[in-house]
């Protein structure tokens, strides 16, 4: 423990103007994310229902396919790797991007970013379009609310039906018991 200046009166570790009987707790980089694009340039990319992505937001990354190709297969990087920071699309409210971590599963990393790929045809250019669209879905699915359940409680007629129902089963199963002619 550092010495205690008795100019100050408090202790050297504490800030200044701050409680020297509570604990600083100092902000780890974990803990504070990046805030939100807020303003869309002409350059972004629409992924629907408001949602954008700037393209510098979009990183590929191209191996070699394992899909139907021949010889181009060992030859051609063909299959794309698409990862997007989550922090990176803009338009969508903290709620629309929980349900985005939550549907992208084993796709987002533990640094929130989506990775998404996609080898099934011999064009780069058409895997990568496969997983930009694979995005939009993603993100338009996140985007619109799930409907709230209203609870509702069974009409008159329906319980009656039911009990109705109930009965008539009961008598047919009766008829086929040994005995029931008493």
């Amino acid at each position: 423990m550092q010495p205690r200046d008795p100019s100050s009166g408090s202790d050297a570790s504490t800030p200044k103007g701050a409680d020297p009987a509570k604990p600083v707790e100092a902000e780890t980089p974990a803990e504070a994310s990046p805030p939100r694009p807020q303003r869309r340039s002409p350059s972004a990319i629409e992924l629907g229902h408001g949602a954008w992505i700037e393209r510098e937001g979009l990183r590929y990354a191209f191996t070699r396919s394992s899909g139907p190709g021949g010889q181009n297969v060992n030859k051609v990087n063909t299959r794309a790797e698409l990862r997007v920071s989550l922090h990176d699309i803009g338009g969508i409210d903290d709620a629309a991007c929980e349900r985005l971590r939550s549907l992208a599963g084993f796709r987002l990393t533990q640094r929130d970013e989506i990775v998404i790929a996609s080898g099934g045809t011999r064009s780069q250019l058409t895997n990568r379009e496969a997983c930009l669209d694979r995005l939009r879905d993603l993100v338009m699915r996140a985007a619109i609310p799930p409907k709230v359940r209203k609870k509702t409680k069974p009409t008159r007629a329906s319980k009656l039906r039911r009990l109705k129902g109930k009965r008539m089963q009961s008598e047919k199963k009766r008829g086929r018991q040994r005995g029931a002619e008493e």
